[in-house]
């Protein structure tokens, strides 16, 4: 058995656990990362790169039909899908060094190609090698949530895992669950030429401001996506090729092939938890400082529960980096921490939903509100439907919801704002290039001021003493 003694273990190579890796090796400590599957974890292998380049196929596919408004012939695309996915893999493999085990070594890793498992609280057991450390920290993240529905088992279906290995187009895919990564799937194979039908227990993108998720699932029943809301899964039966969805209120759904997009669960089942005295239930419990409840391990990203985005677990790996290397304290929080569904149009979060500020902030919450028909941008590119809701609560933003295009690039002005408690007068005082789409951003911070301005009698009242007596 192989003994190895160092600084800081991390148990998986995820963007989370990748980027401690990369930063604490850099700044001087000894680190070892283990990682029994693939290097760069599920956001490059099956979820946010290769999600991300079939949309990008998609689109091109989509953008050959809708030219008649700006004198172009529409066209009906010949879509090679094996071609397509081609396109996936390659995105993959162009960042994949970046993530390699090759570059990290170079980096001064110790990398090891093995599932870590704690044996105690201060060691954990990868192949033949045991690892003690003064910090471990687990970035396992999560797999695919696969429920029980009676049937399922007898049935063949896909998750993010499996749907980009397919090199033919399904002829209607079935997708069970209306979240971001069903939405985002659903109207990709819908552009890409196949049937769709989005089967969801509760309501479509029910996480997200309804209002403005409306507009989103408006334009994809538009394209032709059937979206089946309040259709609880209560039986799956068929075969590939014949696959038939039933709900619980009787609606029958049938389709070729099947995508399960329910959610997602926290990897924890093989880490040992309980040798380490790691309390865990669905996920790690983590305190603010994202410790767990031995003071050796830190948890990030989704393992750790909460927000399950690539972004935040490359943010919590800056919050820990700075406790464990320089012992300051760091704490996480959620309330600047945004997320974007990329779907056209993109839908995008940072902060309190207006809900969720009425309830927390009652009669000083005020909600500004700018439609993209009154961008000049939005009107030449022909993308006027979208609307941005900021929600404001003495001067300072707290939220804000974006629905339209490029949405995932216009919420990081309030990101911005929100994690440096800016006032609505620092994004009003942008002077932005005309025209741009970010003008409604200007435009809703100034929405903010316009009946402070023009509606105050006192405003119109000092104006006219400075015109009267001042030359």
């Amino acid at each position: 058995m192989d003994r190895i003694k160092t600084d800081i273990c991390v148990i998986g190579a995820g963007s989370g656990g990748l980027s401690v890796a990369a930063g604490a090796v850099q700044m001087g400590a000894r680190v070892v990362l283990l990682e029994g599957h693939k290097m760069g974890g599920d956001c490059l292998n099956y979820g946010c790169v290769p999600s991300k380049a079939l949309i990008a196929a998609g689109k091109h596919a989509h953008a050959m039909t809708t030219g008649a408004a700006f004198g172009v012939t529409p066209a009906v695309p010949q879509v090679d899908f094996g071609a397509a996915m081609d396109h996936v893999s390659r995105a993959i493999a162009a960042i994949e060094p970046h993530d390699s085990q090759e570059r990290f070594e170079a980096l001064g890793v110790r990398v090891i190609r093995e599932f870590g498992r704690f044996v105690s609280k201060s060691e954990v057991q990868a192949g033949n090698a045991v690892i003690s450390a003064r910090r471990f920290v687990i970035a396992t993240g999560s797999s695919p949530l696969v429920p029980p529905i009676p049937g399922l088992q007898d049935v063949p279906y896909d998750t993010n895992e499996t749907i980009f290995r397919r090199r033919e187009r399904p002829d209607h895919l079935l997708i069970i669950g209306g979240g971001p990564i069903g939405m985002e799937m659903a109207q990709a194979h819908k552009r890409l030429g196949s049937d769709v039908t989005v089967i969801e227990g509760m309501k479509a993108l029910g996480k997200d401001d309804p209002e403005l998720a409306a507009i989103v699932l408006d334009q994809l029943r538009g394209e032709g996506i059937g979206i089946a809301e309040d259709a609880m899964a209560a039986r799956i039966t068929g075969e590939v090729g014949d696959i038939t969805v039933e709900a619980q209120d009787g609606r029958s759904f049938g389709g070729t092939h099947l995508l399960m997009a329910v959610g997602r669960k926290a990897n924890v089942d093989r880490l040992g938890l309980d040798q380490a005295g790691v309390a865990h239930d669905r996920a790690i419990r983590v305190d603010a400082g994202l410790r767990t409840t031995n003071r050796r391990v830190h948890a990030i990203g989704d393992v750790a529960g909460g927000l399950q985005f690539t972004h935040v677990a490359g943010y919590h790996a800056g919050v820990i980096i700075r406790s464990m290397l320089f012992g300051l304290p760091s704490k996480a929080t959620v309330r600047h921490l945004p997320w974007a569904t990329y779907t056209d149009p993109e839908l995008a979060q940072v902060g309190l939903t207006e809900a969720e500020a009425s309830a927390a902030h009652g009669d000083r919450l005020q909600v500004v509100r700018f439609a993209f028909s009154g961008n000049d941008r939005a009107i030449a590119d022909g993308r006027t439907d979208g609307l941005i809701k900021v929600m404001v609560v003495k001067g300072r933003p707290v939220g804000a919801s974006v629905a339209g295009p490029q949405a995932g690039e216009l919420i990081q002005i309030w990101a911005l704002a929100i994690a440096n408690r800016m006032k609505m007068g620092a994004v009003a005082a942008i002077v932005a290039p005309y025209p741009t789409l970010g003008e409604v951003n200007k435009r809703a911070a100034g929405a903010y001021f316009t009946p402070r301005l023009f509606g105050s009698p006192w405003v119109k009242r000092a104006v006219g003493l400075v015109q009267r007596w001042i030359p």
